[in-house]
């Protein structure tokens, strides 16, 4: 690992393998098994910073895309960086934008080179390469930064997925060339989309470059999650042991689950922020849709079991009201319960693991939850 950046493994559940450790950074210390909330555009949507932190956030992550659209990377830069503009003192990880410009870009010409695209926002004209991805998240200046990579989607024939693996490990090599600054880690991706070979043949390329990490990338793009768990498992015997192992794009209570059992250290999603705007919360009991009739004179809390503000002060009927008068305080409500609750998810799944009970815990939490993985 470099001089910034090292990895503490901690505990292996005798029984499933699932992982607890410590990632220290130049921002403060993770302890993983870890759930990132998602700061898109340099904000947790309808949640305060003090807020996150108090419900558990030890880091989070920003988009490299839709920074440098707006306000541009040039102008967090001279900010001093993502740090102080967003006022977040602790870790940040950005993504390389490269899923945002195949899936938001208005249009988008693929070459070896780099990628050709239209802002989603007015159109204007853009290319990315992997050098301009590392000069971007240079100027954001978070701590762990991705490699520019090529996801491939579900349903993708094995040729394509192969050029798309083979890119990918291209451009990481290019990454790796054009990155200057030590105190950030970058993290190479996996990719191979759905065949296994590709999948452990982009895993040995990548693996000369996780020196503080590495990430998975092109799962949970509308497969089954059960491909999903066959791809983790396919690739588990050689991913590293002595660096965090990060599954990008993951976060429902279930999947969280399943990946720490199969020794995944990082995740993030914008799950847990976008179905709370839509009036769903997760719960020990399982999700509850606050908008529903069933409600309306529900003077109980959302969970008895979680001590985040909205249970402590709210009623379901109050939020049930919020929703159907579309008061921003619902989802802002709902929004900081449901970060609370995969906070809490992930510290509980960590004492399981120094536990050895992590089999265990699953299935209590499937029991009550009502959804298995």
């Amino acid at each position: 690992m470099s001089k910034f950046f090292s990895y503490e493994l901690q505990h292996i559940d005798k029984h499933t393998g699932a992982r607890a450790g410590v990632f220290h950074t130049p921002h403060g210390d993770i302890l993983t098994p870890v759930y990132m909330p998602v700061g898109t555009q340099a904000t947790v949507k309808g949640v305060y910073p003090r807020d996150l932190k108090e419900a558990g956030a030890s880091i989070i992550l920003s988009n490299t895309y839709h920074l440098y659209i707006r306000p541009g990377d040039e102008l967090v830069k001279k900010a001093g960086g993502l740090h102080k503009f967003m006022n977040w003192d602790g870790p940040i990880l950005t993504d390389s934008g490269g899923f945002q410009v195949f899936s938001l870009a208005k249009l988008n010409k693929i070459t070896d080179e780099g990628v050709y695209f239209n802002s989603h926002v007015d159109g204007s004209k853009h290319f990315f390469t992997p050098e301009k991805v590392m000069s971007i998240q240079e100027n954001l200046g978070a701590d762990i930064i991705m490699q520019f990579d090529q996801c491939s989607e579900y349903g993708y024939t094995r040729a394509q997925a192969e050029q798309a693996m083979d890119r990918t490990s291209r451009w990481l090599e290019r990454c790796s060339a054009a990155k200057t600054r030590e105190d950030q880690a970058l993290f190479p991706i996996v990719q191979g989309n759905f065949y296994k070979d590709l999948r452990l043949e982009s895993l040995k390329r990548a693996k000369p470059y996780a020196v503080d990490g590495i990430a998975i990338g092109g799962l949970s793009v509308g497969e089954p999650k059960p491909l999903m768990y066959e791809m983790l498992e396919v690739m588990r015997p050689e991913l590293p042991e002595s660096v965090p192992r990060y599954l990008m794009g993951v976060g429902s209570p279930d999947c969280l689950i399943e990946g720490v059992k199969r020794g995944i250290d990082m995740f993030d999603c914008v799950l847990a922020t976008r179905v709370a705007r839509n009036g769903t919360a997760f719960t020990s009991n399982g999700k509850v849709v606050a908008r529903n009739g069933a409600y309306r004179e529900d003077f109980s809390p959302l969970d008895e079991n979680c001590n985040c503000y909205c249970c402590k002060n709210y009623t379901k009927a109050y939020l049930r009201h919020l929703i159907n008068v579309n008061e921003m305080l619902a989802s802002m409500l709902l929004s900081l319960h449901n970060i609370t609750f995969l906070q809490k998810l992930m510290r509980d799944m960590r004492e399981a693991i120094f536990a050895d009970s992590m089999t265990e815990f699953a299935a209590d939490f499937y029991a009550k939850y009502g959804e298995q993985g």
